[in-house]
């Protein structure tokens, strides 16, 4: 499992990050802005409509830099001369690739610089580059890479000593310095001067899988749990956001925010998982609260840049110690968005503000970042849809109307595990004792979006070698035997349109643990009855409900990957219909 988490980063979308922070560059002279002779007010009526309709972005004069104060900032050290921060730094090097692409477009702004310039401003950044990794492999390659780029870019002589370049030997010392070996998670800084820039893609691993097949990794794996859990910064602990099984991307953003001075900024490549998943709650709540969340690139179809990749990908900007005053959402980004000029991306791409009292509604303090769809009249409908279902109470809540005398509805995995009971699982055959066993591959969809079970124990349309049949029959214990369940897909596939596929399972049925199912309390059961009937009839009201489109949609929004957890299915707000008159008394 380790392998993918090392996904190397696209040089496409690390020049649209380092294009998007770098400061404008004092080595040309300023162009006169140039401004348009033609008035809007003079084209014609229907083309003046026509480009209201489009909605496209409004042009803004952008703020007049002074440059007697930046030219201040570069004597000061706090900047280049073509315009990057100082320090800038990476907690987690790999290659070097962030600070690669800043040699280059250090470089590209240096072209018509003299020589003396240019010298001065390249000493200067590559004694200003901070890089730590805690692999000495990586540290050599990082420092030769850097190197070879700098002489490839004419920053520095390979030889003999050229006009406007560093000679080898000063580079190759001042690149020493500037790359070292250490742990960012667990040792100090080793710069005495902190960074105003962290530009960095940490690694994508759990704790658990640090250590995955090695001989003692359950007891490496505890030890390493327990030393960054009892890490201490003036007596508050360094990872006050530790939560489950952890993933080292979230000790790298926390740690980042520590080692930059305040109002220095963070971009950091993670999974979008951070954005909604339950674990990351912690760290979302610290971000809000006692930093500057200003910016989240959302990339979704990230296999098509990173080759392999099977989930979406975002792109941080935090700003340290400080608070901001919006979070701005840029996406969903494709690759052809990605640019090395302006701001890093393409002037269509949609951008949408998180106002705090809207988040709050939608989120439930829990500080989660909506998935939104591109399309300009789809993403309308999802806003709508998310401020109607905010307003109602979540399904597993004291609120909610089917919560009884205190009880309250719960979601409970498949009671089977698949791997530790896969002798007792076998091809479906007809009989007498055959007991259906329930796997996420039986839930379908007709041509009309219906959910049905696609168990050959109660259909007779299935192929003989088809999935379905497979690993269909539970021979294990017969006890003990359940009645009706209300039950939903767990792992949802790649190509599925539908998140929610909820279906009603018939009693004696046994569930894999790749279906979730609804466990309701014996008052809740009783009360169901006296409205519906019968159970099985009460079950599939609430299936009705559960699988409504509007529900589907809130869920895709919220989704964190393509699991559907317990939690997720827990606080969906499902909306009762007023003709139930028993179940709509207790909500007034």
């Amino acid at each position: 499992r380790s392998p993918r988490g090392a996904h190397p980063t696209p040089p496409r979308l690390a020049d649209a990050v380092i294009a998007s922070e770098l400061l404008e560059s004092l080595t040309r002279p300023k162009s006169p802005p140039q401004t348009s002779s033609m008035h809007l007010n003079n084209l014609p009526p229907g083309f003046r409509q026509h480009l209201e309709k489009l909605n496209l972005p409004q042009h803004v004069q952008e703020p007049e830099v002074d440059d007697e104060s930046e030219f201040e900032r570069v004597e000061q050290g706090l900047r280049t001369l073509s315009g990057i921060p100082l320090p800038v730094a990476d907690t987690s090097c790999g290659g070097g690739i962030f600070h690669a692409r800043l040699i280059r477009r250090h470089s590209e702004s240096h072209s018509d610089s003299s020589d003396e310039k240019k010298i001065a401003d390249t000493k200067m950044l590559l004694s200003s580059f901070q890089l730590l990794d805690n692999d000495d492999l990586v540290v050599s390659s990082t420092r030769q890479r850097l190197l070879l780029e700098c002489i490839r870019f004419g920053l520095v002589s390979l030889k003999s000593d050229k006009p406007g370049c560093l000679p080898r030997e000063e580079a190759e010392k001042l690149l020493e310095k500037a790359v070292c070996q250490g742990d960012t998670l667990q040792g100090g800084w080793p710069w005495s001067q902190t960074p105003r820039l962290i530009v960095t893609n940490p690694p994508w691993l759990r704790i658990k899988d640090r250590f995955r097949g090695m001989e003692d990794g359950s007891k490496l794996r505890r030890e390493l749990g327990e030393q960054l859990r009892s890490l201490a910064d003036n007596g508050s602990p360094r990872f006050s956001t530790m939560r489950g099984n952890v993933n080292l991307y979230r000790l790298f953003i926390e740690r980042g925010l520590q080692i930059l001075e305040k109002g220095g900024h963070l971009r950091l490549i993670a999974p979008d998982s951070i954005l909604r998943e339950q674990s990351s709650h912690p760290l979302r709540q610290l971000l809000v609260e006692e930093h500057g969340w200003s910016e989240i690139w959302a990339i979704e179809e990230a296999n098509h840049l990173f080759p392999g990749m099977t989930q979406g990908v975002a792109v941080l900007g935090i700003t340290a110690k400080q608070e901001t005053e919006k979070l701005i959402i840029h996406g969903p980004i494709s690759r052809a968005d990605l640019r090395r000029d302006q701001s890093g991306l393409s002037n269509r791409v949609p951008s949408f503000e998180m106002e705090k009292g809207r988040w709050v509604a939608w989120a439930k303090d829990t500080w989660a970042i909506p998935r939104l769809p591109r399309d300009r009249i789809e993403r309308k409908q999802t806003l709508q849809i998310l401020d109607r279902l905010a307003c109602l109470p979540r399904m597993g809540e004291l609120q909610h109307a089917i919560a009884t005398n205190g009880h309250t509805v719960r979601v409970r995995v498949g009671e089977i595990d698949q791997t530790a009971h896969s002798k007792s699982i076998e091809t479906w055959v007809k009989g007498r004792g055959s007991r259906p066993f329930i796997r996420g591959v039986h839930f379908s969809e007709d041509e009309d979006g219906q959910v049905f079970v696609r168990h050959p124990a109660f259909r007779t349309d299935i192929p003989s070698r088809a999935n379905e049949r497979q690993l269909a029959m539970w021979c294990g214990s017969m006890e003990p035997k359940y009645g009706p369940r209300l039950a939903c897909q767990a792992i949802v596939n790649a190509h599925q349109e539908r998140r929610l596929r909820w279906a009603v399972i018939p009693s004696g049925c046994v569930l894999g643990n790749s279906v979730n199912h609804i466990e309701l309390h014996t008052e809740i059961q009783e009360r169901l009855v006296r409205s519906h009937g019968t159970l099985e009839k009460a079950l599939h009201w609430m299936c009705e409900l559960l699988n409504a489109k509007d529900l589907d949609e809130w869920a895709r929004a919220w989704s964190a990957n393509n699991n559907v957890n317990n939690y997720e299915l827990e606080m969906l707000p499902v909306e009762v219909s007023s003709d139930i008159p028993e179940l709509m008394l207790s909500v007034q």
